[in-house]
């Protein structure tokens, strides 16, 4: 009897701990979902602070979650500038997203993504997500990973197409498909894919 009480009771700690530990790295939005801590603000490469909500257009809202150093992020480069340039194009807010806190000391300082966004020349902002805060709300876990968002929720979450390693190779363009569905009002034909990259690099 005092065995299967303690089982039990070990069970149930169990059961905390892990509810503990996917509530601290957040499980990942669904389709449908409002932008998580949208009024958070959150630190840009030019100094400025700047929430999800003020960049989110009538149009919708693509979140990008990047750093400087990923192979996967740098074999993506060309691909993020172009797509983030057409976002601001068509009229869609758009946002990337440093959440490697561990690594804030290093390579993906504040001084370091200054550097790399004038290297890439991006046009939109360039964010660190401090103590992987909106990475966690996300239940972000790779870089790069995209989210895109119309007037009303999530529409599109995952890859940016289906050969990371290679340009040359791609057959599918994932989130540019998506992106010209949501300039239609129409909702996209694949809405949820698997994103290959580097983890983020949280602090335990």
């Amino acid at each position: 009897m005092k065995k299967g009480f303690v089982f039990a009771v070990l069970l149930i700690a169990c059961g905390f701990l892990l509810s503990f530990i996917n509530s601290s790295q957040g499980n990942e939005i669904g389709l449908n979902s409002p932008i998580p801590m949208a009024s958070e603000k959150l630190k840009d490469v030019t100094g400025k602070e700047v929430s999800l909500n003020d960049i989110k257009t009538s149009k919708g809202l693509l979140v990008i979650f990047s750093c400087n150093t990923c192979p996967y992020v740098k074999l993506s480069e060309a691909r993020i500038k172009s797509i983030t340039d057409n976002c601001l194009k068509e009229g869609i807010g758009c946002a990337i997203l440093n959440s490697n806190e561990a690594q804030r000391a290093e390579d993906d300082s504040f001084d370091e993504m200054v550097k790399y966004a004038a290297t890439q020349k991006f046009a939109v902002p360039y964010l660190v997500d401090a103590n992987s805060k909106l990475a966690d709300a996300f239940g972000a876990t790779r870089t790069p990973q995209c989210y895109l968002f119309n007037n009303k929720g999530l529409v599109y979450k995952g890859a940016i197409d289906d050969n990371v390693k290679d340009i040359a190779l791609v057959k599918a363009h994932y989130l540019k498909d998506a992106i010209s569905a949501v300039l239609k009002n129409e909702t996209p034909k694949m809405q949820e894919t698997k994103s290959i990259g580097c983890t983020i690099k949280r602090v335990d």
